[in-house]
C-alpha cells in the first residue's frame, strides 16, 4: 500500500475496537494499533463524539481502571458533528488566554502533570452537545488534552473565591509564592512588585 493510501490513526484503532468488541483495552495496546501515540486519545474521543462508537472509560464504568477502555457494541449511538469553526477556536483560545480553564496549563508549556509532554489545549463545551450545550462562545472554553479527556460529559464548575482563598491559605508557602508570581506574570500592570 502507498503511504499516501495508508489508513490513519482513527480508522486504526476503529478497526482494532471493533476487532475486540467487548475486550477491555488498555492504552499501550491501542497507542499501539493507532500508530499514532501522541494523539490516540484525541483520536477516540472523535470515535466516541464524532462517530457514536459507545467507548467506555473508567468514568463511565467503575470496573474499569485509568487507562482501560471497552466497546460494547459495533453499533454507535447517533453522533454529533463538529461545527466549531477555525475562527470560533481562535476566538475561545484568545479569550481564555490560550490557559486550560480546569488546570492552568499553557499551551506549549510541559504540562503540569509531571509528564514532561507540551501542553496541547482543546476547546470543550461547558454544558456537552450531548446534554443540550451549544457551540455558542459562552458555552466554550480552553482545556488541555489531559482535562478534556478526564471531563466525560461532567460539567465542573471554577472555584468560587472564598474556595480558591481557602485552597490558597493551606498550599505551602512556595506554592503560596508560586501563585504571587503567576499573578504578577498574568496581571503585570495590576501588581507592581
Amino acid at each position: 500500500m502507498a503511504k499516501d493510501m495508508e489508513p490513519g490513526s482513527k480508522s486504526k484503532l476503529r478497526e482494532f475496537f471493533l476487532a475486540n468488541i467487548g475486550r477491555v483495552l488498555n492504552s499501550d495496546e491501542l497507542k499501539a494499533a493507532s500508530g499514532n501515540k501522541a494523539e490516540f486519545a484525541r483520536r477516540i474521543r472523535e470515535l466516541r463524539d464524532e462517530e457514536g462508537y459507545r467507548i467506555l472509560t473508567h468514568n463511565d464504568r467503575s470496573s474499569l481502571k485509568p487507562g482501560q477502555y471497552l466497546l460494547e457494541t459495533s453499533v454507535p449511538k447517533p453522533a454529533f458533528e463538529r461545527n466549531i469553526s477555525k475562527e470560533t477556536r481562535a476566538y475561545v483560545l484568545d479569550r481564555n488566554g490560550f490557559t486550560c480553564q480546569m488546570c492552568g496549563a499553557v499551551a506549549g508549556e510541559p504540562h503540569p502533570d509531571g509528564s514532561g509532554r507540551r501542553t496541547r489545549l482543546h476547546i470543550g463545551h461547558i454544558i456537552d452537545k450531548s446534554k443540550g450545550g451549544s457551540d455558542d462562545y459562552s458555552n466554550l472554553r480552553a482545556l488541555c488534552s489531559v482535562c478534556n479527556e478526564g471531563l466525560s460529559n461532567i460539567p465542573q464548575m471554577r472555584p468560587d473565591l472564598k474556595k480558591l482563598l481557602i485552597d490558597i491559605r493551606r498550599a505551602k508557602t512556595e506554592d503560596q509564592l508560586a501563585v504571587l508570581e503567576w499573578l504578577r506574570q498574568k496581571f503585570p500592570d495590576k501588581l507592581k512588585k
